[in-house]
């Protein structure tokens, strides 16, 4: 498949990266030349300098032929006024990314399609879902519903007094369980586990489970989950924002920001909070907020490093549920080795969400989810497919691949060695970053 993308900044570039991992025909666009080289350096793609509202150089980059055309600059205007050209010249689909709500607005999306936006893409969007998820399971670091929560994948943190610590899988394979352990994160690096394996302390596990059972997990990995109420967020983010327009009264949400100008939009744009003006890297101010009283804190600041110190503080001070979006890749396995409850990062949700489109266009895959080295999907098999042959234990398939889960007639089920896969299950599989594209060979 044949992608341009316009924007060679953070989301572009992680985007590009992952694509060209995927074995897909990549262009990216981009006035500036230093990005490109890097990208021109470290990844199979191609790269075109030049602006991405030039009709010669979207010309110059493939659009007139190209399957998908996805404008992610920093400027919301730019990247719809790049779709409109991109679709002029005939692009078969665009999707921009924009930072204005009322772009993504129902009631306008005729308009838009019109002028040549086919889709658009809301990263601030998407991180407050994500939040309002992380909010409301607060005892998983990741929460996943696949197929209109038919099937659930959960990502727990093992804590000292889990059950299943310690437990090698072949054992657990023993036992009578309603869940399957589809990776194991443990010292920064994703594992797909065997039965030799154990769960040890402290590593982030992967479950694959279904809605009537996701609650058994939580005594196995020794939480407790707990109704939050009364939230504080650390900086008036559009994030933040969002957050607020979403969950109307469910939660009792307080903002503090250091900006004073800021704090009197926030006062405007979000009724339902109390605003105040102070600095949350202070843990004098955070107790004159009333953090002690305070169920869960969602750091929202600029610098993902002060993100992370001061969820760390709330965690010392008590908080039960810390959330912090962290931007930079690189320490998003760090972080994930703290006292931290969630991680948020914008470009792997943008990513996730791209995906999702991407491979809506083959109707055999549907992208389900982006993790920092690890990608989920929701794969069709087809009919006389190598996948179907057997019984899953005697695929003989990849140490880097597991199957965790499938959809058969609209009802989610759990997968084990004994499974055979039918045609047209869709099939959840979970696998290592760059190597969907060799199992959906297995598929076809």
């Amino acid at each position: 498949m044949k992608i341009v993308i316009a924007g060679a900044g953070e989301v572009g570039s992680h985007l590009a990266k992952l694509l060209s991992n995927e074995e897909q025909d990549i262009t990216v666009v981009d006035s500036d030349s230093d990005k490109l080289s890097v990208l021109d350096a470290n990844y199979n793609l191609l790269t075109c300098q030049g602006s991405p509202t030039s009709f010669a150089t979207l010309r110059q980059a493939g659009v007139e032929g190209c399957d998908l055309f996805i404008a992610v600059t920093p400027f919301e205007t730019r990247n719809i006024v790049a779709c409109a050209i991109a679709k002029s010249l005939g692009a078969s689909k665009t999707v921009a990314r924009v930072d204005n709500n009322e772009f993504k607005n129902p009631d306008h999306r005729d308009f838009f399609v019109n002028i040549g936006a086919d889709d658009m893409i809301y990263p601030e969007h998407l991180a407050a879902m994500e939040i309002i998820e992380a909010l409301r399971h607060n005892w998983a670091r990741h929460w996943f519903e696949l197929h209109e929560g038919q099937l659930i994948l959960v990502g727990v943190k093992l804590r000292d007094n889990a059950p299943l610590q310690g437990m090698q899988l072949r054992e657990l394979g023993m036992t009578e369980h309603s869940f399957h352990v589809a990776a194991i994160k443990r010292n920064h690096e994703t594992i797909i586990p065997g039965g030799m394996d154990r769960l040890q302390l402290n590593d982030i596990v992967y479950f694959m489970t279904t809605r009537d059972h996701v609650d058994s997990l939580v005594p196995l990995c020794g939480k407790t989950e707990h109704k939050i109420r009364d939230v504080l967020i650390m900086g008036g983010s559009r994030i933040a924002i969002r957050l607020c327009a979403m969950v109307g009264d469910e939660f009792n949400i307080k903002i503090m920001d250091m900006d004073r100008d800021n704090c009197l939009r926030l006062s405007e744009k979000c009724p339902n909070a109390r605003i105040i003006n102070a600095d949350a890297r202070d843990t004098d101010a955070l107790l004159d907020a009333g953090i002690t009283d305070i169920e869960a804190f969602i750091a929202l600041a600029d610098s993902s490093e002060t993100n992370i110190l001061t969820c760390l503080s709330a965690k010392e001070l008590g908080v039960v549920k810390t959330i912090a979006e962290v931007e930079n890749l690189q320490f998003i396995s760090e972080a994930e080795g703290l006292n931290i409850g969630t991680i948020i990062n914008k470009k792997l949700l943008a990513s996730s969400r791209i995906f999702q489109m991407l491979l809506d266009r083959d109707t055999s895959t549907t992208k389900c989810m982006a993790l920092a080295d690890a990608e989920v999907a929701e794969i069709v098999a087809g009919e006389g497919s190598k996948i179907t042959r057997a019984a899953v234990k005697d695929l003989k398939l990849s140490r880097d691949m597991t199957i965790a889960g499938l959809i058969r007639d609209g009802k989610g089920y759990l997968v084990s060695g004994n499974t055979v896969i039918q045609p047209g299950d869709r099939v959840v599989v979970f696998t290592l970053n760059g190597l969907l594209h060799k199992v959906e060979k297995l598929f076809k």
